[in-house]
């Protein structure tokens, strides 16, 4: 019987096949390695701009379960994942961390600013914009912890309150917000069925790849006639 990843390959490639490749590539850093390469030549032909950055967490399907999986608070506890992803100015994903769906995006901050792509972009970074969920002072602690002295946070709503009243403008947490859709069109990332975290990351990784390659390519087409940039 062919399975759904032979249909894939054109009947050429088995499922096995791949998944072995998939892990060789793992255990050798490949998907790690073309990521920064991604970054790279980013920051050489355009320049990240680090002035503004910003982290938001993005909820997600995962009906086969496995580790780094939880009930999904926003889809009656069945079973998913989520990334934190930050972002640069213009929406470059610069690093992630992934965990369970159950995972509150304030304690995935620490680790999505541990896991740049390039970690010495940490410490270029001027002002990181969050949206209420990241609203404590342990967010502050780790924020300080790590040289970031200048965060934009939006406050939670008080007991009470209107909820018109407590509206903040979303500032410049936009781009990330942008990027998350970006992914959440990859449909295995929308709705996951791996098993394991790191086949997870590297799907996210190649995504990322996918993502700055177009950016590269609108870049080198910018004055072409008809070409229509990514929005």
């Amino acid at each position: 019987m062919i399975v759904a990843d032979d249909r894939l390959c054109g009947k050429k490639v088995s499922g096995t096949t791949v998944r072995a490749r998939r892990d060789e590539w793992i255990e050798a850093g490949i998907f790690t390695a073309i990521v920064e390469e991604a970054i790279t030549a980013y920051d050489k032909i355009i320049g990240l701009d680090l002035s503004d950055v910003a982290v938001d967490g993005s909820l997600h399907k995962s009906p086969a379960g496995g580790e780094g999986t939880g009930k999904n608070p926003t889809d009656r506890a069945k079973l998913g994942w989520k990334w934190s992803i930050l972002t640069e100015r213009k929406g470059i994903p610069i690093g992630v961390a992934i965990d369970g769906a159950n995972r509150n995006d304030s304690v995935l901050l620490a680790p999505t600013l541990d896991g740049l792509f390039a970690p010495g972009l940490l410490h270029d970074i001027e002002t990181i914009w969050l949206d209420r969920g990241y609203d404590s002072t342990a967010t502050r602690d780790r924020l300080e912890e790590r040289g970031i002295h200048d965060a934009v946070i939006a406050k939670k709503r008080k007991r009470g309150d209107a909820r018109g009243k407590q509206r903040q403008p979303m500032g410049l947490r936009w781009p990330v917000e942008r990027t998350n859709s970006w992914l959440s069109n990859f449909g295995q990332l929308r709705r996951n069925t791996d098993r394991k975290t790191r086949h997870r990351l590297a799907q996210l990784a190649l995504a990322v790849v996918f993502i700055i390659t177009a950016k590269l390519i609108d870049w080198r087409n910018r004055w072409s006639p008809g070409c229509v940039p990514i929005r």
